[in-house]
């Protein structure tokens, strides 16, 4: 690349770069695999045992019912969730040359879909949604583990279950993690009233006829926070990530590793009644005994694996997945620790090793056998070991980032493993988040510690470039000769200097589109569709269909995160004149806090009150979420305001830097 764009320096420098008005047909339409892009996938026929069927024979092993077509509806008809969509699957013999073969393989694989039996006593409803609804038999019920994201899927899961099974009441409903495609579809399964009492002890929940929800510990903390604060970026780089913006089919959505997507419908919470906090705990709920492993840091913040005694079968939760999970999710999230997760695979093994017959979990298919467990959970493990490792031994042998996630290989026999193929993260872009996580953004060269806004940057580009037209026929050529990443790199500066220049976007989103038919990472199919699409016909934010959400969450934030969120709402810029003092007394949960809004800054400090606060303001808990919503009169109705009311409104008229409510919209391939 640095060849390529001194050569272009150059030029301009000595004059050579001319004007250029011929056409290079440059359209908006989707195109073909180009000829590059069908040699390459070809070639991954010859680089990977597709004679090797294990994960395909999994995948549909105890298979004991499913609709001929699945679409989910909610109650006005609308379809939130569709296998039915990918059917076009179903009729080629081998991959079509705009999709990866290797990925292929995958999205038949979880194209398969109803309901399986894990071993006696354990079934799965697969494909009703991105993760997997687990019942394990009791002696009188079933115990749920991991209700999906929406309600809609969960019932229709349940539904499918009781039509084979027999109906029976719920004894119990385990969350692995708090991730929401695996708690959203709690109201599907059971209601509010019917959860337990979380005073009492796990035994005594257990005995009172009530569902106990059993978590691991902090789960209700990052249940809540993980995608509040930073939640808006999130949502719309999900749209990328989840290819939300983009149709199923041979040019489009495909499967990412752990599922097809996620559902539309509705998005429930109950808080959870119990939490596990300890390796070895254990308990029995109506003749079933299990053992917990907690692993942290791993997947999720917080999360953990359980072991059934009784039956030799370990529930592996989203620590094992049958691909490569991400380190980083390219959605924006804290980054995980490789070595903490390969570490708790490791004492899994140590614990349950000898005796396990099967592993499950909340995504894709269980794995059976001794061995085979046993070496599924190792091989997974040796995958993120060497991920932290190598990318640590580059690091301490000062290469950066971006050369390390070029450089980084995994060992041939790991890399060849189906179940742990790069179909939702990457090596790539998991040693760029191990470097984060140790090195941080910074590479130590001082030209990067405060560069230019892209849009700046692009600007200077473009003049030392000289001829933009000259520049696009260099590219276009680039692109017939396959450098598709290169093409990508410099249209997109063109983009970022001018959006307006149509032949820039269209060179750009063919080059993205071809990168997208190679990709074998799902996700890395999803982002560069989804930019394709947003260059060819600008920002698609308001075609996106996302699930929706009863207000169960918001509703569950604790005060300390409803004033973290307040906080980062607050347009500190407007008030950074301000300097003025709020108590708020939460009645209902007897808690108070006080907030110093101070230079545009606010300030909270728990179980403190000012004696000489401008305003005081007496309300229960839940209606800290009208001043979200910068409801004026329904804050009024539901405190006791003491003091001057005008900063209480201060606050409102100044909760500005975005809107809570509608999804972000802002442009990500373009300024």
């Amino acid at each position: 690349m640095k060849k390529k764009i001194t050569l272009l320096l150059c030029a301009a420098i000595m004059g050579t770069l001319c004007g250029c008005n011929e056409t290079m047909n440059l359209t908006a339409e989707v195109k073909e695999a180009s000829k590059h892009t069908a040699a390459l996938n070809f070639e991954v026929y010859h680089q990977l045992d597709f004679n090797d069927t294990q994960e395909a024979e999994f995948a549909v092993k105890g298979l004991i019912d499913a609709p001929e077509a699945l679409e989910i509806k909610d109650e006005k008809g609308n379809v939130i969730w569709s296998q039915k969509a990918y059917d076009f699957i179903t009729e080629h013999d081998q991959a079509p040359d705009t999709v990866n073969p290797s990925l292929w393989e995958n999205t038949k694989n979880n194209h398969a879909y109803g309901l399986f039996e894990v071993m006696d006593g354990i079934y799965q409803v697969r494909g009703y949604d991105m993760a997997n609804l687990t019942v394990i038999e009791s002696d009188n019920g079933w115990i749920v583990f991991d209700p999906l994201m929406t309600v809609e899927c969960s019932q229709a899961a349940m539904e499918l279950i009781e039509n084979n099974l027999g109906e029976k009441p719920i004894k119990a409903v385990i969350i692995s993690h708090p991730h929401v495609d695996h708690f959203g579809g709690i109201k599907g399964i059971m209601a509010d009233e019917e959860a337990a009492d979380s005073t009492l002890s796990i035994s005594e929940q257990i005995e009172s006829g009530k569902i106990p929800i059993i978590v691991p510990e902090h789960f209700t903390e990052h249940a809540i926070s993980e995608n509040i604060y930073a939640g808006k970026a999130m949502g719309r780089r999900a749209n990328y990530q989840y290819g939300v913006l983009l149709e199923p089919g041979e040019t489009g959505k495909v499967a990412m590793g752990i599922g097809m997507g996620q559902s539309i419908g509705m998005v429930s919470f109950i808080t959870p009644t119990y939490e596990v906090k300890k390796t070895g705990e254990t308990i029995v709920i109506d003749g079933v005994k299990m053992e917990f492993q907690m692993t942290p840091g791993t997947e999720a913040p917080a999360e953990m694996n359980v072991w059934f005694p009784q039956k030799k079968a370990l529930w592996v939760a989203e620590n094992c997945t049958g691909t490569l999970h991400n380190l980083y999710t390219l959605r924006g999230a804290q980054v995980r620790d490789g070595a903490a997760w390969a570490g708790y695979l490791l004492e899994a093994v140590k614990k349950y090793g000898n005796e396990v017959e099967v592993t499950f979990q909340s995504h894709n298919w269980p794995h059976w056998g001794n061995a085979v467990a046993v070496t599924y959970m190792e091989d997974t493990a040796a995958v993120y070991k060497f991920i932290h490792d190598q990318t640590l031994t580059y690091i301490n042998q000062g290469y950066t980032s971006d050369e390390i996630s070029n450089m980084i290989q995994l060992p041939e026999k790991l890399a060849k493993n189906w179940y742990t193929r790069q179909y939702y993260g990457t090596v790539a872009h998991n040693s760029k988040a191990v470097y984060q996580k140790y090195m941080g953004w910074y590479d130590a060269n001082p030209v990067h510690l405060n560069p230019l806004e892209p849009s700046d940057s692009a600007k200077k580009w473009v003049e030392y470039l000289g001829d933009v037209d000259k520049v696009l026929k260099l590219a276009k050529q680039d692109f017939e000769n396959g450098e598709y990443q290169w093409v990508a790199e410099i249209t997109n500066v063109l983009v970022f200097a001018d959006p307006e220049n149509k032949e820039a976007r269209y060179l750009c989103a063919d080059a993205l589109e071809q990168l997208g038919y190679q990709a074998e990472s799902g996700t890395w199919r999803n982002a560069y569709l989804s930019a394709a699409t947003e260059l060819r016909n600008g920002n698609a934010t308001s075609l996106g269909k996302a699930a929706s959400t009863n207000g169960d969450v918001q509703r569950n934030m604790t005060p300390t995160m409803l004033f973290d969120y307040l906080s980062i709402i607050l347009n500190k810029e407007t008030l950074a004149e301000e300097d003025f003092v709020i108590n708020f007394v939460l009645s209902d949960i007897s808690e108070q806090y006080m907030l110093h809004i101070k230079s545009g800054v606010m300030l909270v400090y728990e179980d403190t009150l000012s004696d000489t606060a401008d305003v005081t303001i007496t309300c229960p808990k839940n209606a800290l979420l009208l001043l979200l919503q910068k409801n004026y009169d329904g804050i009024k109705k539901a405190a006791q305001i003491e003091g001057e009311i005008k900063y209480l409104n201060l606050i409102m008229d100044h909760l500005t830097s975005f809107e809570v409510e509608p999804p972000a919209s802002f442009n990500i391939v373009e300024p």
